[in-house]
């Protein structure tokens, strides 16, 4: 055996394949003489061959084997080979072994062939792809046999097996694979069903899912001996969060659909290559209709140009212009080129339905779709440019189409290529990609570099969008618009488009969801919102995919986006509002009126109006205008706060009028049937009730501070006869109307329609509690307040108003509550019976706040403090001072008590700048859907003020102290 010759080779590569020469033959290789002249080429080519025939040196024998090294590979002698290695493997371990040993030694005499020569371009691919197609067939076999033979065989109508089909797309799809390729494959199966006599009762598409799943392992897994290939199952239906494995008719139904663009570019190279190969061509025929249109489908341009946009701005952003496949003038413009006329004439000329690109050249020339010159230079430089990459590829069975970075890998790679120049490679690599981004042009590009600028921007972020941008990349331009924590905000993106929502949309709402992502992300950046906005945006977009009307809304008002994006980051309260009911995406467009709403009586004509347009026999119609009325007014009185064009006071007040409007007219909604059905109830003076019922606000709804999320307190008063009846033709008492006509406005206030409840209601201050009735006369009202009703009773009345119903009834109440109210009281057992209900308060409703935190309501020297002392001071003093029982709110409560001079003004200031401060507070908490605690360091001075005042108002004696000395 004589030492092969390096000397031939440049000085840097000499002592490299020297040393591997060295290790081949301390491990007992030697080669024969028909292969001595080769070896040095091969090896300076390839360190992947090198090092496997160190590992294995037999394989040099193999190879210079008659037939080895001189023929094609032959599948069906493959196939049988394949298949005795298989039939001796008992376990995943043995067949992974297997399959990885197979494919090493048909990969070296590949690669052998290739660099020595011996074979070309044509012979290398077509032997890659055989080498593929009977692997994958052959360990697919092995695995559905297997699993037949534990969990059953699946069986279509007609009893016959039904098999796995693995489909390649892309390089293996054309039979034009490369040296160290992904395999790109979709899995489907002809027939649902379920497995017979199945112990656990199994379908066939749980069944082939596991199959699935099995031949990915066995392929992909990258064992000791590394991998057979690297497997690829993005481009299934509905991509990642899609299933493994469809059945035929659910990936026809998808693609008929759903199917993108770009899925139409990747079908063009389907084709079976595993399983059931009879059924995937029938399978392939289905989809022909999708890849393929009749008509002459010149949107393909379109698509391909902002396809190669894409890969260009990511090509860029990642610095690797020099890559033969992605780079200007490379691989996939070529390719591009081609299948644009594919895609477009495919439809009515059936010879362009050809997955192998050089074999559709030469058919575009004889349509007349391409000059013969054009389609002969294309021709050249594809051949020239995929020779390149199997060189780049072999060097280490690495997947790389990125030419060098150094001289030496320069000049190997040249050398490797055949010519004894680089600077004569270089030109000649050059002169190909120059032709092939001049006909790109000619055939895709942009007609002009203004229309290239102007769609720059928005095409990057639809890149970002589509996931055909490097997570780096991708991130650098989301902290370029301004977005914090951008790779938080890429992660919650990510998931979203992930998910199997999102890949199930109809083509319709998928573009429109395309055309608003880079439009939202760009607001998103003007917000410089992060991820706490932007998940917030995903979920109102994961609650509006199948209501794509609405992300039509927002793609054609940009108004509107700007505003749920501006509300969304503001508040969460306005953020799941705005996802919980989407109809209210109506009340972004006009910025006016969102800001700008209106005062009490609008209100209450704006909702009559409404209801006017309703039938008035359709309840539940009447019911979601009276809900959505609520919600759009809620979401204008939020979207007013958190812009700050509101202050306290008035969002308090406006949120109360709401309140009033809707429950005036669930009164009159509620009346109307009952007197239908019923007649009218009579008073005591022989007049009908017209409808003589109020409800009655107590709480924050009395007070005119209602919040957000506030429930209502109320109760329910009529003024008719006690012992009177209706004049109906189904006659009930009085009694029997009027709690009727109350259960039926809580039913109209708490129903869960598909908008939710309108109000959650709370009835357990009415006269005895919940052991009392639902509504009461006033008279009998009067009488509990006077004689039965405990002291915590009156300090709730502090607070109580009408906020629905007849004006003349609620004259009588007010008499009734002031009557009430003005009665003499003991003021040591009223202050005892204060505490001690403050106490209780505190004990039953408190929460455990943590150290350092300060609970705005229950917390000492917080809400409930100002508000007993103010209800305290009402119940001491309204005996002597009736005019304390003329309003209802802390604030002009506490104005009373210090003009009467009953609390220094001081005091009575300090308690109305806390009180509004603690609201102010928990208002912002409510829009953030938080508990109202806080810091406690930051209130300190207000508690201590608070409490100052509360030892003083409630120290010994003060209960009897003289108006004014407190």
């Amino acid at each position: 055996m004589h030492n092969p010759d390096f000397s031939i080779f440049p000085d840097f590569l000499v002592p490299p394949l020297q040393h591997q020469w060295t290790r081949f033959v301390e491990a007992g290789g030697s080669v024969p003489a028909p292969l001595a002249a080769d070896l040095p080429r091969v090896w300076a080519g390839s360190d992947y061959v090198s090092e496997r025939l160190i590992r294995t040196p037999e394989l040099v024998q193999w190879l210079a084997a008659p037939g080895v090294l001189d023929t094609l590979l032959s599948e069906p002698a493959l196939r049988s080979d394949v298949m005795q290695a298989l039939a001796e493997c008992d376990d995943d371990y043995s067949l992974m072994a297997a399959l990885r040993q197979l494919r090493h030694r048909h990969m070296v005499r590949i690669i052998w062939r290739d660099l020595a020569g011996i074979g070309d371009y044509h012979t290398t691919v077509a032997d890659l792809s055989v080498l593929a197609d009977v692997l994958i067939d052959c360990a697919l076999e092995y695995l559905y046999q297997r699993a037949c033979a534990k969990e059953g065989t699946p069986r279509g109508p007609d009893g016959r097996p039904v098999k796995l089909v693995a489909f390649a797309m892309g390089k293996l799809g054309a039979r034009e694979l490369n040296l160290s390729s992904d395999i790109d494959l979709i899995f489907g199966y002809e027939f649902e069903g379920e497995l017979e006599n199945h112990r656990k009762g199994m379908t066939h598409h749980q069944f082939f899912v596991r199959l699935g799943q099995q031949l990915i392992k066995v392929l992909d897994h990258n064992a000791a001996d590394g991998f057979v290939f690297r497997v690829d199952m993005r481009l299934r239906p509905w991509g990642s969060a899609g299933a493994l494995v469809a059945g035929f008719d659910a990936m026809e139904s998808y693609y008929e659909e759903q199917g993108r663009e770009w899925e139409r570019y990747a079908l063009i190279k389907i084709r079976p290559v595993g399983g059931d190969l009879t059924a995937g061509r029938r399978m392939v025929a289905r989809l022909r209709p999708f890849i393929y249109r009749r008509y002459i489908d010149f949107g393909a341009f379109g698509s391909l140009r902002e396809m190669k946009q894409l890969i260009e701005r990511e090509v860029r952003r990642q610095g690797i212009e020099n890559d033969v496949k992605l780079g200007a003038g490379g691989i996939r413009e070529v390719e591009f080129t081609v299948q644009a006329f594919q895609l477009i004439r495919g439809g009515q000329l059936p010879q362009l339905r050809e997955a192998n690109l050089l074999r559709v050249l030469p058919l575009l020339v004889d349509e007349e779709l391409l000059p013969v010159e054009v389609a002969e230079e294309l021709r050249e430089a594809y051949i020239f440019l995929r020779n390149v990459e199997h060189r780049l590829q072999a060097v280490a069975d690495r997947q790389t189409q990125r030419l060098p970075d150094t001289d030496e890998d320069w000049q190997r790679l040249s050398l490797s290529m055949s010519f004894t120049s680089l600077e004569r490679f270089q030109r000649t690599l050059d002169r190909h990609r120059q032709r092939v981004r001049y006909h790109f042009d000619q055939v895709i590009a942009h007609h002009t570099q203004e229309a290239r600028a102007v769609e720059q921007g928005s095409k990057e972020l639809r890149d970002l969008w589509l996931g055909r941008m490097s997570d780096a990349g991708a991130v650098a331009v989301l902290a370029g618009l301004g977005i914090e924590k951008p790779d938080e905000v890429l992660a919650l993106m990510q998931a979203f488009r992930d998910q199997r929502s999102v890949s199930c949309m109809q083509d319709i709402g998928r573009d429109r969801l395309n055309r608003l992502m880079p439009r939202l992300l760009e607001n998103l950046g003007y917000q410089h919102g992060g991820p706490v906005t932007a998940r917030r945006l995903f979920d109102f977009l994961e609650a509006v995919l199948r209501r794509s009307a609405y992300i039509a809304l927002l793609v054609e008002n940009p108004v509107a986006l700007t505003q749920l994006v501006k509300l969304s980051a503001s508040s969460v309260l306005i953020a799941e509002q705005l996802t919980r009911h989407p109809v209210l995406l109506d009340e972004l467009l006009d910025v006016s009126t969102l800001y700008s709403p209106p005062q009490m009586s609008e209100l209450e004509d704006e909702l009559i109006q409404q209801l006017l347009r309703v039938p008035e026999e359709d309840l539940e119609q009447q019911m979601e205008v009276l809900r959505h009325f609520k919600q759009a007014h809620l979401l204008r009185v939020a979207a007013c706060e958190v812009t700050e064009r509101l202050p306290l006071m008035k969002v308090s007040d406006y949120l109360t009028w709401l309140a009033e409007a809707v429950l005036n007219q669930v009164v009159m909604l509620a009346w109307k049937p009952m007197v239908e059905r019923h007649g009218t109830p009579y008073r005591e003076d022989g007049l009908p009730c017209a409808p003589d019922f109020i409800i009655v606000g107590y709480g924050k709804l009395g007070g005119i501070e209602l919040s957000y999320n506030s429930d209502l307190d109320i109760v329910f008063l009529h003024d008719a006869a006690a012992s009177g009846s209706t004049d109906g033709d189904k006659p009930i008492s009085n009694e029997q109307f009027f709690a009727r006509l109350g259960q039926r406005i809580i039913h109209l206030l708490t129903a869960r329609t598909m908008s939710g409840p309108l109000y959650e209601v709370d009835l357990r201050l009415r006269p005895s509690g919940a052991s009392g009735l639902l509504v009461s006369s006033l008279v009998a009202f009067e009488r509990y307040q006077l004689q039965q009703a405990w002291s915590w009773e009156h300090q709730a009345l502090v607070r109580a108003r009408v906020v629905g119903g007849c004006r003349q009834t609620t004259r009588r109440f007010e008499t009734v509550r002031h009557r009430v109210l003005c009665q003499p009281r003991d003021s040591a057992a009223l202050c005892a019976e204060v505490l001690d209900m403050r106490d209780r308060m505190v004990a039953h409703l408190s929460t455990p706040t943590a150290p350092g935190r300060f609970d705005l309501k229950y917390g000492a020297g917080g809400i409930v403090d100002i508000e007993f002392m103010v209800q305290y001071g009402v119940l001491r003093w309204a005996a002597e001072y009736g005019e304390l029982t003329r309003y209802t709110d802390n604030i002009r409560l506490l104005e009373t008590l210090a003009m009467l001079e009953l609390m220094p003004a001081r005091d009575a200031g300090l308690l109305r700048e806390a009180y509004l401060a603690y609201r102010a507070a928990a208002h912002r908490m409510a829009l953030r859907n938080e508990h109202p605690e806080v810091d406690a360091d930051a209130y300190a001075e207000l508690r201590e003020g608070v409490r100052a005042i509360w030892a003083k108002w409630f120290q010994p004696g003060a209960a009897v102290a003289a108006p004014g000395t407190l």
